[in-house]
This record gives structure tokens, sequence and C-alpha cells, in this order.
């Protein structure tokens, strides 16, 4: 058995919103020293944080102070903090932080940091809402466009998501055409208007694709924004669609699971999705 033994971390923020920047991004990098150093105790081999780690879901207000906590990937400190501590542990890190590529240019990325402390790549937020109140991500990003990557790592074929992602199917067959073995979507979202789409969206992908996903999402009601309760329940689904670990809905959590990476073939030499395709008949798709 090609057993992976996968993470999550959920957390609330340390401050409110209207603390300085900097401070935050300081305290939540300590908070998520401190559960990266548990996760490792556990024997965890790859570890994904949740989107914008560093900081509350700031896309709740428009302005440009939060600018102030973007960093280059991978030459930034957090990152190369990140590729340290990914070596010395001798795990896989999916790190979400908010990056600068030029003067005034800025996306919501994902790093990821092999079991070695090297630099595999990074994957930039495709999909930016900014439709519901507190929820103003074109204020603060560019849209992605490094495509849906997937890196051979340690413990194998990783793509990630991010958040809004999740609700576009088109990128997540991309992954799983790129060769993706298990993606992972940080996200921040709160209950009411997409909870319940929380367990149907990501799990389809997951049978459509016949990968895992590991699905994360931030806890605690974020001041002084109160845009609604992120609701945490972070979870692991198999290649079958099945939620096979979960997370509190309201409380810091890091979540661990064994996956079998074997499953993949059993389910593709079940359902033969890939095989069945007819990209032939799909144009419609991308023309209209």
């Amino acid at each position: 058995m090609r057993m992976i033994r996968s993470g999550l971390i959920q957390a609330s923020s340390t401050h409110p919103g209207d603390t300085d920047p900097s401070v935050i991004r300081t305290a939540m990098i300590e908070k998520h020293m401190q559960m990266i150093e548990d996760a490792a105790k556990k024997g965890v081999q790859i570890l994904c944080l949740q989107e914008l780690f560093y900081g509350p879901y700031f896309p709740a207000e428009q302005t440009t102070r939060w600018y102030d906590i973007t960093e280059p990937i991978p030459n930034g400190p957090t990152i190369q903090l990140m590729m340290e501590t990914a070596k010395r542990l001798g795990i896989v890190l999916i790190v979400p932080i908010y990056e600068v590529d030029g003067t005034g240019i800025y996306y919501n990325t994902a790093a990821l940091i092999d079991a070695d402390g090297k630099f595999l790549g990074k994957y930039r937020k495709t999909h930016l809402p900014h439709c519901h109140p507190g929820f103003w991500e074109k204020f603060y990003f560019r849209p992605g466009n490094l495509g849906y990557p997937v890196w051979e790592t340690a413990i194998g074929k990783v793509g990630i998501y991010l958040c809004y992602d999740r609700h576009f199917p088109e990128g997540a067959r991309a992954l799983g055409l790129n060769g993706a073995e298990i993606i992972f979507n940080p996200s921040a979202t709160v209950a009411g208007l997409s909870e319940y789409l929380w367990k149907i969206e990501q799990p389809a992908h997951a049978v459509a694709n016949q990968y895992f996903v590991g699905a994360i999402n931030r806890v605690g009601t974020e001041a002084p924004w109160n845009i609604g309760e992120f609701y945490g329940q972070s979870y692991f689904c198999d290649p079958r669609g099945q939620i096979v670990a979960e997370a509190s809905r309201d409380q810091d959590e890091l979540l661990v699971a064994d996956l079998d990476f074997d499953q993949i073939k059993e389910v593709r030499d079940t359902w033969q999705f890939y095989r069945d395709r007819r990209p032939d008949s799909y144009g419609e798709i991308v023309e209209a």
C-alpha cells in the first residue's frame, strides 16, 4: 500500500483586522509554526495551510494598507522560512500568501515546497470573487496566469486550487489531466450562501477526476468586518468522493489522515472516465 499521511491546518486569526497588518502576519506565522511542528511530530508527510494563512481574510474591506504584507515568491521571508522548515522536518508544504511580482502587481498565491526544502513552484488563484459584500478580491489581486500545474513531490503528484476556484470544474479537470493524485484547496469561506456547496463540489471534483482532495477552511469570526462565520470543517475526500476525515466547525485544528494512493488506480480501473472522455465534442465550452 502507498499510504501517505496528509495534514490540513485550519486556524482563527490572532488579532482584529484593524491591527497593524505586519503585527498580524508575525503572530499568525508564529501560530502556524507551532502547528507545523506538531504535524511533523505526528508523522505528516504533506501539509497544507489555509488561504492567505498569515493574515485575516482582509478582502472583507478595500484598503491599500494590506499591500504592505505582500512578499515575493520564493525569495520573500515567509517562503524562505517555510523552505528551511520543510527541509528540517522532511515535510512537503503548501503555503498560501499574498504575492508581489513587481511594483503594484499582486496575486493570491500558494507556494509548493518539497520535503528537501526545494521550492517547486506556485499556483496563482485563477478565479477571483467580487460579487458579495466582504469578498472584494479584484481590488487586491490580478487573476492567476500560470495555468494548472502539477508537481512531482516526495509523496506524489500534487496540484493546487484556491477557494473560489472550486466553483469551476474546468480547472479541476485540467489538474487531473495534468496528472494530479491529490489537489489541495485552501479557502476562506463563511456560513450562508455557499456552505451547502462545501461538501458537494469538491467531492464531485474527486469523483470526476478520481484523485484525492484536501479542502481547507479557516475558523472564527473576524472583527471589525464580521462578514460571517468561517465554519472550518476542513476535510479529505477520496477518489470515490467519500469524506474520509473531517475537522471541527469552530476550533483551530490540525487534521491528519492516512490516504492510500493505490486507491487512485483501483478507482480509475473501475470507472473509465478518462478513457471515455470526448474532448472533440467540448469545443462549445471554451467558445462560449
